[in-house]
């Protein structure tokens, strides 16, 4: 039996549980946990989720017909012919039981959580570089890739955060590789909804807060609420002074905190910063350190995700020179301002950009290196935050010269209604259709109608897909490439080897 093979009894883990009542008599061995009906087998312990779309109650009848040994849940469910365990909140049950399931794995590790509305998967790589540069192991947990020993994989999940069970696993799998530490992104789901219950933080960074998952959160003070968890729990604080939350989080930091900026005074402080296409050049000046930084990704708020990473570097004690050449030869984040090049005289820019706020300053980092017009394709998931949206479609017709509004993520929504509410924000910021403003739905159409629109010169942002391998219809996950796309429609217009 391997360390991440167990077998417990019933009765221990409802001690470890601690259910409000038991129905029925809790014996027998559990050899498995899942929370999806679809993922049990003899001897599984299965915890009924309430879900958004689903609630996993529902699933409990069938879950006991694969072989689950018992139910833990939220109500009673009527005629269910094994043990019940009744909780408060089946999340924090399903925590609690995943953390002794995999031995409590997050104390055998140094968790640094990174959270904020944007730039925390480039703050994370960013990190993760520094780190192993002052001489630590880290594991990496976050939107774009899964980093166990020395063995980088893309994320498959839409989870930036993963459910309690699988973040126990991972975190067990770190431990085994010989993981001395692990940098996680921490989203205000994955802290709202007890995914990172027994993470046991050491280290919280903050990257920025502006308005997002409202759907979920309903307010922003309640989003702002939920990343202040983080802060509540960690020991030690890493703050953006510059944020317009930042007294609030400062307010509710449990211990230490460490803070860095640009704009204001900080302990770690960017200053005389040099932007070019390629990067940005800075003066930091740091508790016993000064010196020149680059930033060999392009844009001012990649600034601010370095100056996180290098007072995260600080405050765990990785000398700053160190940190500094770290992060001058840090490779990227995929989907993070990467360009397209089949040899067209224009630029392709795709970024993840899926905010009004994001997209506002990848466009002013674009506007700079169009000497033509600057394009922007533009979407809004569907099932996420509707307020966002003309917003976004008025920060896109205030920036960009021309904007092309197209599918993300429609889910279960109508997708020409998303495109519609993203439009009516540019159109109130003046753009006018068929001339400076396309509703196009289909992604690939709307990407060769940019690249067909390109002149010498201009520069196009791909925004909201970034790095992500499918795109959501329904709830069918279709197979999506944003860069693959974008190398079609430019081979199709008469670009780079031959066309197509």
């Amino acid at each position: 039996m391997t360390a991440l093979e167990r077998r417990m009894g019933l009765a221990e883990l409802a001690d470890v549980i601690g259910p409000e009542r038991v129905i029925g008599i809790p014996v027998g061995q559990v050899t498995h946990l899942a929370y999806d009906s679809r993922d049990v087998v003899a001897g599984t312990l299965f915890f009924a989720v309430p879900g958004v779309h689903v609630d996993g109650h529902d699933f409990a009848a069938q879950a006991v017909a694969a072989g689950a040994v018992a139910v833990v849940g939220e109500r009673e469910i009527p005629g269910v012919a094994v043990p019940q365990l009744i909780v408060a909140r089946t999340r924090h049950a399903l925590a609690d039981a995943a953390d002794e399931w995999f031995n409590r794995p997050s104390e055998r590790l140094h968790v640094i959580g990174i959270t904020g509305t944007d730039g925390k998967t480039t703050t994370a790589f960013l990190a993760n570089e520094v780190l192993r540069a002052g001489g630590r192991r880290p594991g990496l947990i976050g939107t774009v890739a899964v980093l166990v020993g020395d063995e980088m994989r893309p994320n498959p999940n839409r989870n930036t955060t993963p459910e309690a069970l699988e973040l126990q696993e991972l975190l067990a799998r770190m431990v085994a590789a010989g993981n001395d530490s692990v940098v996680m992104e921490a989203t205000s789901h994955g802290l709202a909804q007890s995914r990172v219950r027994h993470a046991r933080f050491a280290v919280g960074v903050l990257t920025n807060l502006t308005s997002e998952h409202l759907e979920f959160h309903g307010s922003l003070e309640n989003y702002r609420a939920a990343k202040a968890m983080l802060f509540e729990e960690t020991p030690i604080a890493v703050l953006n002074a510059d944020d317009p939350s930042f007294a609030y989080f400062r307010e509710r930091a449990r211990d230490r905190v460490t803070t860095y900026a640009i704009e204001t005074d900080a302990d770690l402080r960017a200053t005389d910063l040099d932007a070019r296409g390629d990067g940005t050049t800075f003066r930091l000046a740091a508790p016993g350190w000064s010196g020149t930084v680059r930033v060999p990704i392009p844009g001012w708020f990649n600034v601010q995700n370095a100056l996180a990473a290098l007072a995260l570097a600080h405050v765990e004690g990785v000398d700053l020179d160190v940190a500094a050449e770290a992060i001058a030869r840090s490779p990227g984040v995929p989907g993070r301002m990467e360009t397209v090049d089949e040899g067209q005289p224009f630029t392709i820019v795709v970024d993840y950009a899926h905010t009004a706020d994001s997209l506002a300053k990848v466009l002013r980092v674009l506007r700079p290196l169009a000497s033509g017009r600057l394009i922007a394709v533009v979407g809004s998931a569907g099932e996420r935050d509707p307020t966002k949206r003309a917003p976004m479609g008025r920060a896109a017709a205030e920036l960009a010269d021309v904007v092309v509004v197209t599918d993300e993520d429609p889910r279960l929504e109508d997708s020409r209604a998303i495109n519609e509410q993203i439009a009516e924000g540019a159109r109130s910021a003046g753009a006018r259709d068929g001339e400076d403003l396309f509703v196009i739905d289909d992604r690939p159409a709307a990407i060769a109608h940019a690249v067909g629109l390109a002149r010498e010169g201009d520069a196009i942002l791909l925004a909201g897909k970034g790095h992500e391998q499918s795109i959501i219809y329904g709830t069918e996950g279709r197979p999506w490439d944003e860069k693959g796309q974008a190398r079609r429609a430019l081979r199709a217009a008469g670009h780079g080897a031959g066309g197509e």
